[in-house]
């Protein structure tokens, strides 16, 4: 089965071309080794899929056709422990951060934004 076509069917992707541009762009490996959007992918394949901030590392236990519910879905592929972890220390990384914001704090004033539109006409 091919890999786009699986990564559909197994819901990290919305649609069939944005799996394939995924694969393309090199965000999924497959054991190992970054493939293209037609490898033929078996069962006990193991895949790295970059998606988003998160990175998944999952082993292939079926193959499907159909884009199913998503509990059929998780039935196709069994996440290592390790990525699980990784995923979740990171997500509460992300969580206890800063939200970014304004150097000085807050939005700029009137008075800061006129400054840099003067400096933007400059160039």
């Amino acid at each position: 089965m091919r890999i786009d076509k699986w990564l559909w069917a197994a819901r990290f992707y919305k649609t069939r071309s944005l799996a394939s541009d995924a694969v393309d762009g090199g965000h999924v490996e497959v054991n190992g080794e970054r493939a293209k959007p037609a490898k033929q992918l078996r069962v006990g394949d193991e895949l790295r899929i970059r998606l988003n901030q998160n990175s998944y590392v999952v082993h292939v236990r079926a193959l499907s056709e159909r884009r199913g519910p998503a509990p059929q879905a998780r039935l196709l592929y069994e996440e290592t422990d390790a990525s699980r972890q990784e995923r979740e220390r990171l997500a509460e990384q992300r969580r206890l951060a800063p939200p970014p914001a304004y150097e000085d704090g807050g939005r700029p004033t009137k008075r800061d934004r006129r400054d840099l539109a003067k400096v933007k006409r400059r160039y």
